[in-house]
């Protein structure tokens, strides 16, 4: 067991979640990640919680539900993180857990260099601030305009609140990714026109050697140009995962782009957007898959108000 794992784990179950003694600590892993939850269900065990761990068969792709079983231990505990190769963010698992008062983070696809380095290493009291602020401006606007080296893609907000990551879960209820750092919402269904170039990485096909060009009519993906076009349209499938499902953008200054989304997208002066269900946070999309793609220093307009220009913040 690396000891220094355990220390880390220590202080993320303080910091991030209020760990007390006594508490239901839940880790929920699988046999791909199984060695990082170990770590992380010795922390809590030091921490004088009730602590379990429960590993179950790697989900196909995020967005997978898990089993039954699984979700209603996640939903009878007190604090709850999930270790998995694939997400669980965006599942009715989550979405129950979180309405029965766990607190809850998802940490899917971590890796030991995350673990150690990297967003888990931020000033989280200061994500707080950031991210809560960018939230706000999400969930007042009406409409969202992104640029790209000569690309624009433009959708509906509104009526939609913005959703925070902020790394803080210590009130029953709250919940979000470790490591975190993100402000995001679920645009209106079937109102996104225009093109979106990726360039930094998608979940499941990792960092991206060269961009990835997508054309979006009325919400859906009608074409993905690029190297790496062809397999994100066969991870999506044919039906309703080719879906616009989120907008978001990074709020954490010490994230990476490392080829995994789960620290990616966190990354201070990107955005992000995801396709598939958005169900579980203020949409109508129930995909059984969500896959997000990561825009590196792109300019954003909110009601044709500019808040970032190449990847940095209006003042």
């Amino acid at each position: 067991m690396n000891q220094q794992l355990v220390e880390i784990g220590k202080n993320v179950l303080r910091e991030s979640f209020s760990l007390r003694e006594s508490e239901a600590f839940l880790v929920v892993t699988d046999d791909v990640k199984k060695n990082l939850a170990e770590a992380l269900y010795e922390a809590g065990k030091l921490l004088g919680a009730e602590a379990m761990l429960v590993v179950m068969k790697e989900r196909k792709k995020s967005g997978k539900e898990p089993p039954a079983a699984v979700a209603d231990a996640m939903a009878s505990s007190d604090v709850v993180v999930c270790i998995t190769e694939h997400s669980l963010t965006h599942t009715q698992a989550r979405k129950k857990a979180a309405a029965s008062g766990a607190r809850l983070a998802t940490m899917p696809g971590i890796t030991e260099d995350m673990f150690l380095e990297g967003a888990i290493s931020a000033d989280y009291s200061e994500v707080k601030i950031i991210t809560e602020s960018v939230t706000d401006i999400l969930t007042q606007g009406k409409s969202v305009r992104i640029e790209k080296d000569g690309y624009s893609l433009s959708f509906s907000i509104a009526g939609r609140d913005g959703v925070p990551s902020t790394g803080m879960y210590v009130n029953p209820g709250e919940s979000g990714n470790l490591p975190s750092g993100e402000a995001y919402i679920a645009p209106v269904e079937g109102t996104a026109n225009g093109q979106i170039l990726i360039d930094g990485s998608i979940a499941g096909i990792g960092r991206l050697e060269s961009p990835v060009l997508l054309s979006i009519e009325n919400g859906r993906i009608v074409k993905a140009e690029g190297d790496d076009g062809a397999r994100l349209l066969d991870i999506l499938g044919e039906g309703d995962g080719r879906l616009l499902g989120e907008f978001g953008i990074g709020t954490n200054n010490k994230a990476r782009i490392t080829g995994v989304v789960l620290e990616d997208e966190k990354v201070y002066g990107t955005i992000h957007v995801a396709f598939g269900s958005n169900n579980t946070f203020g949409g109508v999309i129930s995909a059984g898959v969500h896959i997000d793609g990561v825009v590196k220093d792109p300019d954003i307009y909110i009601d044709n108000e500019v808040l970032m220009v190449n990847g940095k913040f209006k003042s």
